[in-house]
């Protein structure tokens, strides 16, 4: 490709060749930085909404000389050849994004900026966090900005918007632009203040659970992970297992957290009542469905299961109220009904219906 001349002095002529020279060291140095970045977010468990990396280029690089060249001793003087963005999904994560990059390079904070510390009330588009940095073996300093998604988001609309038509926007437009640049400053604070609570939240109720403080725990997906990490059924699915040495396969019981809302459950104190008041009726269940039969591997989702089973025939449900508990378990189908009539049918001699 040939190369384009551009009206620039002999000064700044030396330092676009320089870049030139340098390009393919400074697109390797830009994959190589984003794969550094890549890696440390995920050995840390901190999930960015993404990492950016580019390289100036040389139209850009020869437009920046042409105003203010005199200023650039060297190309080396210029800290923005190489560049990455970090966009994260909270506000507060950047300073965690911060964090990772100041273990993974050598910072140069005297030319490092928060904007975050502005205080103009048009600013919020603006908020990054500018660290410019060195890494052993590359000599020139890049640049890795930091900011949220709202801040990315209004930054590049209000790039659009106000400046690249190069026509002036009227002040009322303007005055609506910054009212909900506002906005969107006020809902990224809300949306890392709803996690720190929600955190708190999940906190406490797995300290509830550790404690087995069950009855004040409400009944919910998140409380519901927390009560499996305890793993409540396994008694009774290692009893089930035992009648023919079967192996327990283990599945996901997360979709239970529904049942029991369907069962009646409003708390996990609920639902370890009732697995206490059922456990010897569906083990008896249990051990009838397959003590017969060559059974060598169970589901893990069979306790809880013959436990609800239990619970309704002991309340004195029928037919209709375990066809409705199999059409929230499994989807509505015609099979669940004969499904209903096949349990009542293995459950009508069994010693715990006598007694009800």
């Amino acid at each position: 490709m040939a190369e384009v001349n551009y009206p620039l002095d002999a000064h700044c002529q030396a330092i676009l060749e320089e870049y030139r020279a340098n390009l393919p060291k400074f697109e390797k140095a830009a994959d190589t930085f984003h794969g550094m970045l890549k890696k440390i977010f995920e050995d840390s468990g901190l999930i960015v909404a993404s990492i950016e990396h580019r390289v100036k280029t040389e139209k850009s690089l020869a437009g920046k000389l042409e105003l203010k060249g005199a200023k650039y001793a060297t190309l080396a003087d210029i800290t923005d050849i190489v560049g990455l963005r970090v966009i994260t999904f909270y506000s507060d994560d950047v300073d965690k994004v911060a964090s990772a990059v100041d273990r993974l390079f050598d910072i140069d904070w005297e030319n490092s900026v928060d904007k975050r510390k502005l205080l103009q009330v048009d600013s919020f588009g603006y908020l990054s966090l500018h660290f410019i940095c060195r890494y052993e073996g590359f000599p020139y300093r890049f640049e890795v900005q930091m900011r949220t998604v709202l801040q990315h988001a209004w930054a590049n609309m209000n790039h659009d918007i106000g400046y690249k038509s190069g026509v002036e926007v009227p002040r009322e437009y303007l005055r609506n632009l910054n009212r909900l640049a506002g906005m969107l400053e006020l809902a990224d604070e809300q949306f890392s203040k709803i996690r720190i609570e929600i955190t708190d939240y999940r906190r406490r109720v797995q300290a509830l659970v550790a404690s087995g403080n069950l009855d004040d725990v409400p009944l919910d997906a998140d409380t519901f992970r927390q009560y499996l990490s305890i793993r409540p059924f396994d008694a009774l699915n290692k009893r089930i297992a035992a009648v023919n040495q079967a192996e327990i396969q283990e599945v996901n019981l997360m979709n239970y957290a529904g049942i029991f809302k369907f069962m009646g459950c409003h708390t996990l104190g609920d639902i370890n009542k009732m697995l206490k008041d059922n456990t010897e009726a569906a083990y008896s269940f249990a051990c009838y469905q397959i003590s017969l039969t060559d059974l060598d591997i169970i589901s893990s989702s069979l306790a809880p299961q013959n436990i609800c089973i239990t619970q309704i025939l002991r309340s004195g449900g029928g037919k209709r109220d375990l066809k409705l508990f199999f059409d929230e378990l499994n989807g509505e189908s015609d099979s669940n009904e004969i499904m209903a009539d096949m349990m009542l049918e293995d459950v009508k001699d069994l010693p715990f219906m006598n007694k009800f």
